[in-house]
């Protein structure tokens, strides 16, 4: 069966330099095929770099084992969009980077605790509507240890032994922008935040029915989203990456249930922790989350069509 002889066009002005006019690909050559092929031709070490779009929409091919001729504006036109994405670094990496902060700081200002906050109580006892510099750790504090460090454990994981994706690389620069909102906000800020001795957690030293019903739901949370994120790891057979419509496990309610649950596991730790940088660190994430969510609504109608039975809200019933 006679093969593909497709034009290479940069997407952009500061393209590749060496690209060829054209490349020449197998009948059944994939998405993937199609990039390490231009990645030769260009010599261009890493083929993860090459970026391939669609000449009509320029939308990014996310489907790396799709084939080249199944996607009609290629062969009609006979051309792909190419551009070079810079250096990559792999999505595993990334995840495990930024996640692996929060459970490094919590135990360091837990360690230090003794040496810290007696050292700026003088700085801040003026604008503390309390006065306390030492003494043990309370209940809560012990709990907001605890629940942090599983949320962050279990994260990491998953990363590592469960999830799959669908690409195998990002920009490298993003690693700095991903970590530095999990670092700083529910790293730094937290840990430092929660076990000083003058802290919200801090006075709240007997459990309470606000503490219990924290840790129902951030329990419920955890486990609800670890079971969406076990589906949906198994939701295609091993080898595929076409992108399928999930059922059950709340994809009934909204357009993505493991964001729902990581929200409500969110609440709990809030509701424990009593903590405003949590809070700060939950609102940013919701944005992202909300945002994500809404870009796999709007593929899955592209995608699915009249199979895909629609959702109002992507991530909370009611609200989002």
């Amino acid at each position: 069966m006679a093969g593909l002889t497709l034009k290479v066009t940069n997407r952009s002005r500061k393209g590749l330099k060496a690209l060829p006019t054209t490349i020449e690909l197998p009948n059944d050559a994939t998405i993937e095929d199609a990039k390490k092929a231009v990645a030769r031709a260009a010599k261009v070490s890493d083929y993860n770099r090459i970026g391939i779009f669609d000449p009509v929409s320029n939308k990014t091919f996310k489907d790396k084992k799709s084939l080249v001729r199944d996607q009609p504006e290629v062969i009609k036109r006979g051309e792909l969009l190419v551009k070079d994405l810079g250096p990559q670094i792999s999505w595993k990496l990334v995840y495990a980077t930024e996640y692996i902060g929060p459970l490094l700081f919590h135990p360091l200002f837990l360690g230090l605790r003794n040496y810290i906050y007696p050292a700026v109580y003088p700085l801040l006892k003026n604008h503390l509507p309390y006065a306390r510099v030492d003494g043990a750790l309370s209940y809560t504090q012990q709990v907001s240890f605890a629940i942090t460090m599983a949320h962050f454990a279990k994260r990491e994981l998953e990363v590592l032994f469960l999830h799959k994706f669908s690409v195998n690389t990002m920009p490298f620069a993003y690693i700095f922008r991903n970590s530095f909102y999990y670092w700083a906000t529910a790293g730094f800020l937290a840990g430092l935040e929660i076990y000083a001795p003058f802290s919200l957690a801090a006075w709240a030293e007997e459990p309470t029915l606000v503490t219990y019903i924290g840790l129902a739901l951030f329990a419920f949370g955890e486990l609800a989203n670890f079971d969406v994120h076990y589906y949906l790891t198994r939701l295609r057979k091993p080898g595929e990456t076409a992108r399928k419509i999930p059922k059950g496990h709340g994809f009934s309610i909204v357009t993505c249930p493991n964001y729902m649950f990581e929200i409500i596991a969110w609440v709990g730790i809030i509701m424990v922790t009593r903590s405003p940088s949590m809070l700060l660190s939950i609102i940013i994430g919701s944005y992202y989350m909300y945002t994500w969510g809404r870009g796999k609504e709007k593929a899955y109608r592209e995608q699915f069509g009249d199979k895909y039975k629609r959702k109002r809200y992507v991530m909370l019933p009611g609200l989002l």
